[in-house]
């Protein structure tokens, strides 16, 4: 049946101070709450002692920010999909953030191991009034270790409930997907950053959003493989392939610290966990 692990995160402000209070089953944990940036964002890594699933195993994480909350969650490496046997591996998040709360999801890559078979969902409820900052980067194969990604799938599933849905499924014998300068291109990294709010922006904030994004793609070794929309009023999309997750990566970090101090007024202060 495989390891079911399951944790639900609930952000509040109390005495001008972002708390959490978390309830867990499993092998899935959070490290104690951590304050970079001062009492009103709550920085929290998340763990899975078995670092990887395999068929059948299935990640649950449920996160509720009160008003006013602002909660910075990430991991402290990749999410790993191994090899399959048949079953699938599933990491489920379903998050709810109220009015003037403000989400930064910002975990590491997921790894599509060869023969995995793969599910990986996000679904994030935006209240009026409420900002997210939101990524998702998949690596498939490990190719610097000659284990590409010949056999397996992994579904993509990105969505801001009622407003933006990114669904997809990367199948190994797919070669027209893998391969075609309309699909990925031999690439194997593909990432996806959002930055969204529970209403419509106003249009400076949106055209600023969309203009920051684009000159730091233009000015990056991956321009040509890289791309901002806006297909809503309330969401701004950027969209990377690479060859390597590191220079994806790189790219998304400097957006999103771009965005936050530009848009946000917050410092460029990255969380711990990432320069260890």
């Amino acid at each position: 049946m495989g390891w079911q692990a399951k944790l639900t995160l609930d952000y509040s402000v109390e005495a001008q101070r972002c708390v959490a209070r978390h309830v867990h089953e499993g092998p899935l944990r959070v490290l104690k709450a951590l304050y970079p940036e001062g009492d009103r964002v709550c920085h929290h890594v998340l763990v899975h002692p078995p670092a990887g699933l395999v068929g059948g195993d299935e990640l649950q994480i449920n996160l509720h920010l009160q008003s006013g909350a602002h909660a910075l969650i990430t991991t402290p490496g990749a999410t790993r999909f191994y090899g399959s046997d048949g079953l699938t591996a599933k990491q489920q998040v379903q998050a709810h953030v109220a009015q003037d709360a403000t989400l930064e999801w910002l975990p590491l890559e997921a790894l599509a191991y060869n023969r995995c078979q793969a599910h990986n969902q996000a679904v994030f409820h935006l209240a009026h009034g409420s900002r997210l900052i939101a990524w998702d980067v998949t690596a498939l194969g490990l190719p610097h270790a000659n284990q590409p990604f010949v056999q397996g799938q992994f579904q993509q599933h990105l969505e801001i409930a009622g407003t933006w849905l990114e669904r997809g499924l990367i199948d190994a014998k797919d070669q027209r997907l893998l391969h075609s300068p309309l699909g990925l291109n031999g690439h194997t990294c593909v990432s996806t950053l959002v930055f969204a709010q529970g209403h419509a922006m106003a249009d400076p904030l949106r055209e600023q959003v969309v203009a920051m994004a684009r000159e730091l793609c233009e000015s990056h070794p991956l321009r040509w493989q890289s791309g901002v929309s806006s297909p809503d009023e309330r969401v701004v999309v950027v969209r990377v392939l690479s060859a390597q997750v590191e220079n994806a990566m790189a790219l998304l970090r400097s957006i999103w610290l771009q965005w936050r101090q530009q848009c946000w007024q917050l410092p460029a202060v990255m969380p711990r966990i990432w320069a260890m």
